[in-house]
This record gives C-alpha cells, structure tokens and sequence, in this order.
C-alpha cells in the first residue's frame, strides 16, 4: 500500500513542478490539487475501469446460488466483505479479484472455469482471490493494472505511429506493474487459500489445470492485466507479455503447496 501511494506521490510531484513553471507557487497548488483528485479518482474507480475493460457482467445470487453460498462461507472464513461477483462469459478458465481491499471488493469468475474446474480446485481459486483481498493485494493489483492499461491504450490515438510509441510506453507501464507487485504475493495468498481450504491440493491441482488449458484454449487480452489471474495466461513467446510477468514460476508454486501435505501421494494410494 506504501508503494502505491509514492505511485501517486511520484505521479503528483512532477504535475505541481509543472504548475510551478507555467506560475508560481499558487499554480504549483492548483496543478498538485488537481493531481491528487485525479489519482483518488483513480484509485475509487480503478475496478470499474477493469472489469469494464474485462467485460464482466454481475452474477446475481438466482443464476448460480450455489456458487454465492461457497463465496460466502469462504468469506467469513478470511474474514472479509462477501466480495460482489461477475462473470466472464468466455471459455477461457480465469478467475481474478478487483477492488480496495477487504471491505470494498469483486470476485470474477469465466464460464470456462465455471464449466471445467471441479468444486475442489474451484473453491481453492476463490480462497486464492479471498486471500489477495484479505493482504490487501487487489487495492495495488487493480490501480497498477488501471494505470497501466491507461498508458499502453492511450497509444492507441498514435494511429499509424502506435507500434513505434509502444515500443517507448510499454517498458513504462510494465515497470509501473513489477515496482509495484512483487512474486511473494502470490506465495502467500496460497499459503492463506491453503489454510481456508483446509488443504492446498485442491488449489494446487487448480495452477496445473490454469497452465495446461493456457496451452490448449485461445487466450486474448490486455498483457497489462497478467497480475489479476492466478497464474501468466499469456504466452511466454510474446516479448511484450513477457514485459508483464509479475507470477512467480508455477513449479515451484505447486511444490510450495505439495509440501504443506508431504503424505498426499500416499493418501491417493490408500484411497
């Protein structure tokens, strides 16, 4: 939360320097006012931004109640706000979190996930986004990814120039995401989902059912928005996604969780 607030510090100083130019120290206030409305403008509208920018639609409790009964034990269970969820109606299986933190958050789920993942893997994906809400990651997640979504499309009014101007911007709005989010985040909210599930294999087998589908089912969106899933969706051949990257390799995720129950394959064996 301290690095996102010296992002809108860095963001504000260089706007009241500006104003300090063009006048003096009376526009130097006006211009640093003006900056900091607009990052608190961006930091109380920055889901909405995203789940616009994702096309998510509200998932009233009639559609799938089931679904809203799991997310809401699983919420007490972290204690947090029953998040408000959305769907994602594509086939891809993703699930994110957007918000402010464990009072004022979104829980969004894809048909693709919905269809595939069993209620184990399922509910170990839910307590994964629960846990980021509970430590506070999807205040940092979601202005990161806003701020720097808003960087790479405003490239877009380049026309003809917008792959030369990307080529300058997109190192800007990756270093915004990796200063910001570091990989331990993800280390933690598995260990957290771990312990709200009561056991990390169904999140565990989740991460490996995420990569292979990554390799099977079609995946297109902003690379901006790779730190809102639970692993990279991206394809790691695409020097531009590669930029992005904030996750953790998921080897070593799975092995992290594999080791909280070191007698799971003889479990299976039993069983």
């Amino acid at each position: 939360m301290l690095k996102l607030w010296l992002l809108f510090a860095v963001f504000a100083l260089p706007v009241a320097a500006i104003g300090y130019a063009v006048g003096s120290w009376s526009a130097a206030t006006l211009f640093l006012f003006a900056a900091l409305l607009t990052a608190a403008t961006i930091y109380a509208y920055c889901d909405r931004f995203v789940l616009s920018m994702l096309g998510a639609r509200e998932l009233v409790i009639g559609e799938r109640p089931a679904l809203h009964s799991t997310v809401e034990a699983l919420a007490a269970r972290a204690g947090v706000v029953k998040p408000r969820l959305y769907l994602i109606a594509d086939g891809y299986p993703r699930s994110l979190s957007v918000g402010r933190g464990p009072t004022s958050s979104s829980l969004v789920l894809s048909l693709g996930l919905l269809t595939a993942a069993s209620p184990g893997e399922l509910e170990g994906l839910i307590a994964h986004e629960l846990a980021h809400i509970r430590n506070h990651d999807v205040a940092v997640q979601t202005a990161s990814v806003a701020v720097a979504a808003t960087i790479v499309e405003l490239t877009r009014f380049a026309g003809f120039f917008q792959r030369g101007l990307l080529f300058f911007v997109a190192p800007v709005a990756a270093a915004v995401e990796n200063l910001l989010l570091s990989p331990k985040r993800e280390y933690v909210a598995d260990l957290s989902a771990a312990q709200l599930c009561g056991s990390p294999h169904g999140l565990a087998d989740a991460l490996l059912r995420l990569e292979i589908a990554s390799e099977l089912v079609s995946f297109a969106a902003s690379p901006t928005t790779e730190p809102l899933y639970p692993i990279n969706p991206f394809d790691r051949s695409d020097q531009l996604a590669r930029m992005f990257e904030t996750h953790p390799p998921l080897p070593q995720r799975v092995a992290r969780l594999r080791e909280l129950d070191p007698d799971w394959r003889a479990k299976l064996l039993v069983a």
